[in-house]
């Protein structure tokens, strides 16, 4: 088994010898069918390969390769099948039926079952702080290959729920031990993990579907520094990168530009800010901000505008697109009372147009954004100061104060987190903000018998024709930049297709790794 020089030895070859020639690398002159990809540490799952202590799930979702989910999400983010052959919902949204293969077994020769996934996602539902599985009253085997799912509430999203939560063995499962060592039916077996450094996946014999290509992928964790020096030495196939890196390509590899719903943007609180609560403020600012001066300026080119929370998604709503429009901008503010003071800052009923924008300490990217924002801002008028924090204080800050955030998923529920009225306080979650239209939208999203109906609704909580989120809405959140993903990747592997990543630039690269191949 090919074994990798531990991350101080390589610096210190690095540094004595210069880096070695690409194609006299062993991950080169190794064998055709495997793949050394770099991620960052982060990317190393904490509690292990365990679904029901997040992997696959949370906030970096992504496919569990070790196990099998029911449903899979397309390339165009709807909803295929994978252990699952059939779904059906009750007329009430409350019960999902869903028929699985019955020809599936897991690692260790046992059949999967319907107890199997029954089990885990009572499991998961009892034990997982990551995702929220509070629709879940509880699922129940009815058969060998059937399973039913009795729901607290309808959700008619459920099935992109399905799509990250990996089926685990009901007779081998321990909470204390699994998460180490998984036995699962996915693609891929967990053949070795050296903590802190690297993870070895070999492609599991008895998959049910298509073999894989690539029959063994390693996995190392390393900081980016560190990671784009493995590229230049030739140790990994392919390697996550930024766009700080992104101009020179090292001899050997290509630039791969993923594109993703990883967006960047600040929430403008409709109250307890005596600016960004008046409309017609958090409106300039949304035209008046020149989004690809920032992709160019921030991100090297390597992004795309955002407009919303969910763009390029199935339940996207193209009215939240806006040109860039300074002049627009300032007729607003200007309409609005907002008129420029003796030193060009604008002012109204006494309020000077001043707002602290915050961003999370350590992230230059954020940080970088916040800068820019607030150098186009002064040119409409309104006099901004940025300041790095701390996410143990950023979260009730934001609630004042404009917050450069980072979120992007595979499910509409990122929709509901960010503007839904939470029934404790009376408000959105992350910043203030109230609508009951909107909410009834998606309520009614939630409690719809049919997916792709649910769509529609989706997207008009985000705009309806009279009201919504958007520009011509309240406009609580102004979306930015989506940040392109990229990787260095060597000459000759054959990445297959990406479908948009979602936040986070870790495991989604190779959510389709068994598909990969060597030209």
């Amino acid at each position: 088994m090919r074994r990798f020089l531990p991350l101080l030895l390589l610096f210190a070859l690095l540094t004595a010898c210069g880096a070695p020639d690409a194609a006299s690398t062993p991950a080169q002159t190794g064998a055709r069918d495997s793949v050394v990809i770099a991620m960052g540490p982060t990317s190393e799952p904490e509690a292990g390969f365990d679904p029901a202590f997040g992997w696959g799930s949370g906030e970096h979702v992504h496919e569990p390769l070790i196990q099998s989910t029911l449903t899979v999400t397309n390339t165009d983010l709807t909803i295929g099948y994978d252990l699952a052959t059939s779904m059906e919902v009750s007329d009430d949204g409350l019960t999902w039926t869903v028929s699985i293969r019955d020809d599936v077994v897991f690692t260790d020769g046992e059949p999967l079952t319907a107890e199997d996934v029954a089990f885990t996602y009572n499991t998961v539902k009892a034990t997982s702080s990551v995702n929220d599985f509070t629709m879940l009253d509880r699922a129940e085997a009815v058969d060998s290959t059937t399973v039913l799912f009795h729901l607290n509430t309808p959700f008619s999203i459920w099935p992109y729920t399905m799509a990250v939560v990996g089926i685990v063995p009901e007779h081998a499962y321990d909470s204390a031990t699994y998460g180490q060592n998984p036995i699962g039916s996915g693609r891929y077996i967990l053949k070795q993990w050296d903590k802190g450094q690297q993870v070895i996946l070999e492609a599991n014999p008895d998959y049910y579907g298509e073999a894989p290509k690539l029959k063994q992928v390693t996995i190392l964790f390393l900081e980016e520094d560190a990671a784009y020096l493995a590229v230049q030495a030739g140790q990994v196939d392919l390697a996550y990168t930024s766009a700080t890196y992104a101009d020179g390509a090292p001899a050997g590899y290509s630039l791969l530009s993923c594109e993703s719903v990883d967006n960047r943007g600040i929430n403008l609180p409709v109250e307890g800010n005596p600016v960004t609560s008046d409309l017609a403020v958090r409106r300039a600012i949304n035209i008046g901000i020149d989004r690809e001066e920032m992709i160019q300026n921030v991100l090297n080119g390597y992004g795309t505008p955002a407009y919303s929370v969910c763009d390029k998604l199935p339940w996207y709503n193209s009215a939240a697109q806006v040109e860039y429009d300074p002049e627009g901008a300032v007729a607003l503010l200007e309409e609005a009372g907002w008129l420029p003071g003796e030193d060009g800052v604008r002012v109204k009923d006494g309020v000077r147009a001043e707002l602290n924008i915050l961003y999370a300490t350590g992230d230059s990217v954020r940080q970088a954004l916040a800068a820019d924002l607030s150098n186009q801002l002064a040119e409409l008028g309104i006099s901004c100061t940025i300041e790095g924090v701390g996410w143990d204080t950023a979260y009730d800050r934001a609630l004042s104060e404009p917050l450069v955030w980072g979120w992007g998923a595979h499910t509409p529920m990122e929709l509901y987190n960010l503007y839904h009225t939470q029934p404790d306080t009376g408000s959105a979650l992350y910043s203030p903000y109230a609508n009951e239209t909107v909410d009834a939208y998606m309520d009614a999203a939630l409690q719809c018998s049919d997916l792709e109906e649910s769509y529609t609704l989706w997207q008009k909580a985000q705009w309806d024709g009279t009201t919504g989120v958007t520009q011509d809405g309240d406009c609580p959140w102004v979306w930015l930049v989506n940040v392109n993903h990229l990787y260095w990747v060597r000459d000759g592997l054959q990445v297959a297709d990406q479908k948009i990543h979602p936040h986070g630039h870790g495991w989604s690269i190779v959510n389709n790794v068994d598909q990969w191949s060597w030209g």
